[in-house]
């Protein structure tokens, strides 16, 4: 097993909506990027949400209009051992302080779960927290997932945030 960590949160005090998932994949890790793995849906399904293709960035000008959308990314797991990139495959894993990073996000309304792990491990940590804000769990933006992109549109569009 390998010890894998997350990156830093992409946040400001602007964000609206956080987004989180549970720990990068490998590719993600050798690129030093949320969503690097070019099957992962993440960039095409957020580009949907917030209107504008990000795809077309660079990553560095990805993080920026993520965050001028009011958009932030973390992940819920900290840090784990795990083989490979599937989440199934996370043991001894510790948390990220999701309850510090939200109660410094004054504009906080919605938290978006990319993922059944990231919502079970994620809800788990915040706890009576979450009722603070709209939960909307997402189908997971990885090809591991084997979901219609279409399916997993229809469920990302939630997360448009209503000003």
């Amino acid at each position: 097993m390998t010890l894998k960590r997350s990156f830093p949160p992409v946040v400001d005090e602007q964000v609206r909506l956080l987004i989180l998932g549970s720990l990068p994949g490998n590719v993600s890790l050798a690129h030093s990027q949320y969503y690097a793995h070019p099957q992962n849906a993440f960039w095409r399904l957020i580009s949907e949400v917030v209107g504008g293709d990000l795809r077309a960035l660079d990553y560095a000008q990805r993080l920026q209009a993520l965050l001028g959308h009011g958009v932030g990314l973390w992940d819920v797991v900290a840090e784990a051992q795990r083989q490979g990139s599937l989440d199934s495959n996370i043991v001894d894993h510790a948390d990220n302080d999701l309850v510090g990073l939200i109660d410094s996000l004054p504009r906080l309304t919605t938290i978006g779960f990319n993922g059944g792990t990231a919502a079970r491990l994620g809800l788990k940590t915040l706890k009576e927290r979450a009722e603070k804000y709209r939960i909307v769990l997402l189908p997971s933006s990885s090809p591991a997932h084997t979901m219609a992109y279409e399916k997993k549109l229809a469920q990302w569009v939630n997360l448009k945030i209503k000003d």
